[in-house]
């Protein structure tokens, strides 16, 4: 594991401790021991993983809820008369932009993997050793 991905499990982790009467237990649980070890950045990797899929999967049951039930209109009053059908012209967007955006993440992800990576993070990790230049990640610095 990377030194950036120990620091960064510990200071995120830490920050819990802060919780009264049940930070430090939550923290020791989050870590399964008594340190950021191999075990919990294994778990943080999983759980960046699932993820992802948990929140598709909650996206899609919304969906079929709204599809099914329909959403409601805060004015009572009905709007049919101006609703656009999603197929055939919303459908054939949104497909043209989740296959220019999966061919943008495939050729970067198979040209150049480590392109947004840091480079602190193919240092091994070192517990003892901070990294000597700790910046916020590049998603951070719009924000």
């Amino acid at each position: 594991w990377g030194q950036m991905s120990f620091w960064g499990a510990t200071v995120i982790t830490n920050l819990l401790s802060a919780a009264p009467y049940i930070g430090t237990e939550l923290v020791q649980w989050i870590w399964g021991g008594f340190s950021v070890d191999n075990a919990t950045l294994t778990r943080f990797f999983t759980f960046h993983f699932i993820l992802p899929f948990i929140i598709a999967g909650t996206s899609m049951i919304h969906l079929l809820f709204l599809h099914q039930t329909g959403s409601s209109n805060p004015t009572g009053l009905n709007s049919n008369p101006d609703k656009v059908p999603f197929h055939a012209y919303y459908s054939y967007k949104d497909a043209l932009g989740f296959a220019i955006l999966l061919a943008a993440l495939a050729s970067l992800s198979t040209f150049a993997p480590n392109i947004l990576g840091d480079p602190d993070n193919f240092t091994p990790a070192n517990p003892l050793v901070t990294p000597p230049h700790i910046k916020p990640e590049w998603y951070f610095l719009f924000a």
